[in-house]
Order: structure tokens, then sequence, then C-alpha cells
């Protein structure tokens, strides 16, 4: 009733009124005026016209009220339309849950009148916000499609929601979630984490699949971490960011440090950038040696960035390139470079290029690198494309019929750092290799560790009898050598031999490995 009064219907029914009242005070006041006014007419007629004042005043308040009334239920009925779309504009429609634009503009205030419970003690009012990722849905996305994920999706809101309130529970898209929690002591702050972490990754049923996701939690609290909860949001987001570079399942209070950990990565990602615009990484190259004849056989690039001086290490920007989207772009760029440098080496010398787990992802894969050898005229043959372990695991259809095209192809696919990853003996069952690389994290103290040393036997044996060629990674000792070549190793690589080199030294280093073996 408040609002029509305030309203412009409102406000002219109140000048009607107030008009009529008017009117009826002056009748009663010049009552015998009006009376002699009356009887100056006719009697026949007077009363006609009395009647039809009276019907025309009462058909014009009939008029007037139905049309405040429709004009009342119009109001209405857009309050109800605006709400409704106020509600879809702030709220997720898979989940049902708030969105980023509703806590963007309710939460702080909805906290700030929250009232406290009767006798409760009277303190320091603290706001948690607790940043929740995911971990394996795209998985879940791609075995089942979108409407398994959105299955997955809606169970898992409803178990966080069973944890927080409704109103502080948000969906910020795709698999992120947001929980905001009130005067929470650390203990419990970190106790709601592991429950997080606990509810998300029970196993959900969908049809007649059971299928699994993990959770990685990253939270911070107001007033400690910020002075206003976006600020806290944002913090709570970068403590996200170092519990996933932790692995699956793991949970993280901000911390000072973390921001600084963010902003020299923010710093590194335009560098890199900016380095792969100007094609500043290039590709070095390291020997490759058959230990049965001490030939070159090849070189295996490897990706090199000199900034100002100093050479980054490929950990890092690998790392940031494969999580901001640069990493197919380095790779066409390094990989266009290697083949042309190696249609200048002296012999048909093979090379050796890696792949990472992210691009194995990638279903144009083996039609990139064909497009590559096409364009650079390097034979496929000459080409071999190393895989890891981790790398086979995401997406092992797309990985097996990924590597059915290389070898169609005729390009030689090796397995890298054989035994780190998972599974090792399952992959060499499922998929189709030429050759496993020995990790040099086995090579590297074999001679002193009896364990290292029986793994490094049993990996030779089991290539042997699959008929795989094995190089081995990090030889750089004599005893490390002497013992390969007693065990009829393929190939070599490591320190021993050579570092990685630009391409002029490679040249050189091929020459001259000829000329010694010839002489």
């Amino acid at each position: 009733m408040k609002d029509f009064l305030e309203s412009k219907a409102g406000r002219q029914l109140a000048q009607v009124t107030a008009v009529a009242l008017l009117l009826l005070v002056g009748c009663i006041t010049y009552e015998d005026l009006l009376l002699g006014l009356v009887q100056s007419f006719s009697a026949g007629k007077a009363h006609l016209i009395i009647i039809v004042f009276l019907v025309a005043g009462l058909a014009s308040f009939a008029y007037s009220a139905l049309r405040i009334l429709d004009m009342r239920n119009e109001m209405l009925n857009r309050r109800k339309a605006f709400d409704e779309a106020d509600h879809i504009a702030t709220h997720d429609h898979l989940t049902k849950l708030p969105n980023r634009y509703a806590f963007d503009r309710l939460v702080l205030s909805q906290l700030d009148e929250k009232p406290r419970q009767a006798g409760e003690d009277i303190g320091p009012q603290t706001v948690t916000v607790f940043s929740i990722d995911l971990d394996g849905f795209k998985k879940v996305n791609d075995l089942l499609g979108h409407q398994g994920g959105d299955v997955l999706l809606k169970e898992v809101s409803r178990r966080i929601c069973a944890l927080a309130e409704y109103e502080c529970v948000f969906r910020f898209g795709g698999d992120e979630f947001v929980a905001v929690a009130r005067n929470l002591s650390p203990e419990k702050e970190e106790l709601f984490a592991q429950l997080l972490i606990h509810s998300v990754s029970r196993p959900v049923r969908i049809g007649t699949l059971p299928t699994e996701v993990g959770a990685s939690v990253g939270y911070a609290r107001l007033p400690d971490h910020g002075s206003s909860l976006e600020e806290v949001c944002h913090r709570s987001d970068v403590a996200l960011y170092e519990a996933k570079s932790r692995g699956h399942n793991q949970y993280c209070l901000f911390q000072p440090e973390m921001q600084e950990k963010v902003s020299e990565r923010a710093k590194l990602e335009g560098q890199l950038r900016r380095a792969i615009d100007d094609g500043r990484i290039e590709p070095f190259y390291q020997p490759l040696i058959n230990l049965r004849t001490g030939d070159l056989c090849g070189f295996e690039a490897l990706a090199r960035w000199n900034k100002d001086g100093v050479f980054v290490s490929p950990q890092h920007f690998i790392a940031v390139a494969e999580e901001t989207g640069l990493i197919t772009t380095l790779f066409e760029q390094l990989l266009t470079k290697a083949c042309r440098d190696a249609q200048l080496w002296p012999g048909p010398l093979s090379l050796s290029f890696n792949v990472s787990p992210v691009q194995m992802e990638d279903r144009l894969l083996a039609s990139r690198i064909l497009h590559i050898l096409q364009q650079t005229g390097l034979a496929s043959s000459r080409l071999e494309i190393e895989i890891t372990e981790n790398a086979l695991i995401g997406d092992p259809d797309l990985a097996a019929a990924t590597i059915e095209q290389f070898h169609a192809a005729g390009i030689q696919v090796a397995l890298d750092d054989f035994g780190t990853g998972y599974s090792s003996l399952a992959q060499l069952a499922r998929f189709k290799f030429d050759k496993i690389k020995i990790d040099k994290s086995f090579v590297s103290n074999f001679t002193h560790n009896d364990k290292n040393a029986k793994i490094i036997d049993a990996m030779l044996g089991l290539s042997r009898s699959l008929n795989l060629k094995t190089t081995v990674e990090g030889i750089e000792e004599n005893a490390q050598l002497a013992y390969f070549l007693s065990q009829g190793c393929d190939i070599g690589q490591g320190y021993i031999f050579g570092k990685a080199m630009p391409q002029s030294e490679a040249i050189d280093f091929a020459n001259d490995r000829r000329r010694a073996l010839s002489a």
C-alpha cells in the first residue's frame, strides 16, 4: 500500500479526494445560496438536473476507481516482472545458485544486515570466502557429454549447499564455486575446507556410471586478508591457484607470499607472450648417440628462452604456456624451426620432439604436425615424437587415435620418462610405441642404489622382450656409460656426450663426430 500511495496513481487519487472534500465543504457552507439557485428553476426540471449531476459524478468516480485499480495492477505486474528478470540476472540457470553478479551486488549488504542470535557473544566479526574448483570435471564432461556434466554440477552444488547456507553459495561459472561463511575460527575454517573436498569428491552416479571429481579449495578471511569482500575474494582465488599447483584435493589459506608468486607469474606470462610473438624462444639440440656403433643418430630438440642474457627454465615457461593456451603456438614455432634446422644437418639424422600432456588433448595435433612436415619438407621418417605417460591418461582413446595417425604417417613414437608416470606396463600394453626412454632419475644414482639398478635391469629386459629400442637419458659418468654399453642399450643421451646446443654448434658437433669416427 505504501508503494501505491507513493506512485503517480496514488497521488492522483489523493488530489481527487481533496478536491471532492473541498466541494463538499463549499456546498455545506453555501447551502442557502445553492438552494435558491435550484428553486429558480421550475420544479419539473430541478430534479432532472440533480439526477444528471449525480449520475455523472458516480460514473466519473467509478471510471476513476477502475483506472486507478488498473494502474495499481499494472504496477504490481511490472514489479513482478522486474523481480523475475532480476532473479534471472543474479542466479545461475542450471544450479539455481546466485551467480557472480549477485555476489558483487548483494553479498556484502546481506552479511552486514544479518542479525546476531540472541545471547551470541559480540566480538570481532569475520567473513571467510572459500573458492572451490573441481578437479577432473572436463574428463567427466568428455566422457558423459554436457548433460552428464550438468547432472554432476547440480549434485556438487547440492552438496556444497548442505554444508553452507544457500544464500551464501555462488556459482561463478563453469566448475567454479564460492562459499561464504561468518565468524569461523581458524580451526573451523580448515575443517570446513576439508569437508568441502570430502563431500565433493564422493562418487556421483550418473545413469549407470559412477563418476568422481576432486576439488581444490582456497580461502581467505575478512578483515585479516583484505578490507573488502571483493578483495578477500581475489585473495581466496590466489590461494586456490596455490592449492591447484600442489595437486588434486588440496586446500590452502591465503598467505602474502602467494600474492607475490601470482604477480611474478603474471609478469612472466606477459614476457612469454612477447617472446613468442618476437620468436625469441628457440630450439636447442642435445645429441643422441648409438651406443652400439658410437655414431650420432640424431638430436632431441629442447626449448630454450634467453631472457636478457639469462636462460629461463623450461619447467617454468612451458607450464605457463600450457596454462594460458600459448603452448600450441609455441609448439608450432619450435617444431617448424627444428624441422628446417634438421634439413641442414649432415646426413639423415633423426629429430626428437616432445609433446606436452595438454597438446595430447588436441584432436588436430597430428594434422598440425603433418602440415609442418609438408611445409618444411622434412621426411616424416626422420621425426620422432616423444610422449610422457601422464599425457596418455587424460583421454586414452584420443591418445591411441593420435598415435595411430603418427604411425600411419611414418612418424616414430617414443614413450618418454618411462617409469615416472602412471601404470607404465598398462601404457605399453595399450599403446603402440617404437621406443621407450628410461628417465634420468633412475640413472643418476643407480650405481649406488641397488633398487634403482634392479628397476633398470627390469626395464631393459622388458624393452628387449617387446622388441622396443631403448634410449637412456642422463648419462653423465663413465661408469654409467660402461654399464649401459654392457647391457646392449640402443641409444644414450646425456652430458657425457654433449649438452643442448644451438643450431650452429649442433652442425659442428655432427661434423666433428663424423670425422672422429672416420679417423
